[in-house]
């Protein structure tokens, strides 16, 4: 996803180095990396930030919401020749307003528009991330480590 991307409810841009406080407070939240990994340390966020949102292919995006405050970031990247993965992670304030089926979809009719499917990957306790998944047209297409694979054609 080369371009910023504006929504009603949401804005997806680029990561900057000023996002290393805000994601921190995010990735160190307990309740919202229940499903992910060990909450983060601090030096383990700038190198998540580094690694991941400021490299020259970034894997993840953020997202602001309509007033511009940080509310989360995005997956995106390619899973496969043929496919892209697509992801949140939020706030737990913005959980159950909607907010990650509004980002799917945009982020499905972004990789459908690059001519790839996409994926999701969750645990399979991850209950609210599979029914997104499924609301918005993925199927389940196996498991791999651990982890359900949910695939949705750009056709679809």
């Amino acid at each position: 996803m080369k371009h910023k991307v504006k929504d009603d409810r949401f804005y997806i841009r680029q990561f900057t180095i000023e996002d290393l406080e805000p994601l921190h407070d995010l990735l160190s939240d307990s309740e919202v990396m229940k499903y992910l990994e060990p909450p983060f340390t601090r030096k383990q966020t700038e190198h998540f930030l580094k690694s991941q949102g400021l490299a020259a292919l970034p894997r993840i995006l953020a997202v602001d919401d309509k007033d511009r405050s940080f509310i989360g970031y995005v997956i995106y990247h390619d899973y496969d020749d043929a496919s892209k993965e697509i992801g949140w992670v939020l706030k737990k304030e913005i959980w159950g307003h909607g907010m990650a089926s509004l980002l799917t979809k945009q982020l499905v009719a972004t990789a459908a528009a690059e001519g790839k499917d996409t994926v999701i990957e969750c645990v399979p306790e991850q209950q609210a991330t599979r029914v997104i998944a499924e609301k918005h047209g993925f199927r389940k297409a196996g498991e791999n480590n651990g982890l359900l694979i949910y695939r949705r054609e750009r056709n679809d």
